[in-house]
């Protein structure tokens, strides 16, 4: 397939009608870490931004509260001991890499409610045994990022209908 170029008159390619434009992202998954002292993410990389920079361990809390996590729970999932994690002052600045985690889990979560329509529903899903998990709650497996994906498809699959 050949293309062909017209030039104009002040040396301009002609292309086939394209946009591009970055829109602002609905962040829902932002209200279940509630207590961030930055300015609500209106794209992604304001998000990615935010889990650069950190945020306060009440923010974690926060989380860990609306999500129905106990401390034990969340701290495994951020690969962070429980005692570690005691330790930080409420405003302390968590490191990048439990920011990440912490926002992964605020986004899977948001998606859990979309695809069970209500958080409460998809709090009993997520921590309870299933087949598909090999008996375990998908709860278990957020600890990786293989299993948080592994969440993530099974809820696909759940919105799509497909159930193996």
């Amino acid at each position: 397939m050949s293309y062909k170029i017209k030039h104009t008159a002040k040396n301009e390619v002609n292309e086939p009608m394209a946009m591009y434009i970055t829109q602002a992202s609905s962040t829902p998954f932002y209200n279940l870490l509630g207590g961030a002292k930055t300015a609500k993410p209106s794209s992604d990389f304001d998000i990615i931004n935010l889990a650069r920079q950190g945020f306060p361990k009440k923010a974690l809390l926060t989380l860990a509260k609306k999500i129905s996590l106990n401390i034990q729970e969340l701290a495994n999932i951020l690969h962070i001991s429980e005692r570690t994690l005691q330790r930080y002052e409420d405003d302390a600045i968590i490191k990048t890499e439990y920011a990440e985690k912490a926002v992964e889990l605020a986004r899977l979560y948001t998606r859990g409610e979309e695809v069970f329509g209500s958080m409460d529903k998809f709090k009993l899903w997520i921590k309870a045994p299933s087949i598909i998990f090999n008996g375990e709650a998908p709860v278990t497996f957020l600890d990786t990022s293989a299993g948080f994906d592994m969440v993530f498809n099974e809820l696909g699959r759940i919105e799509h209908g497909i159930f193996v």
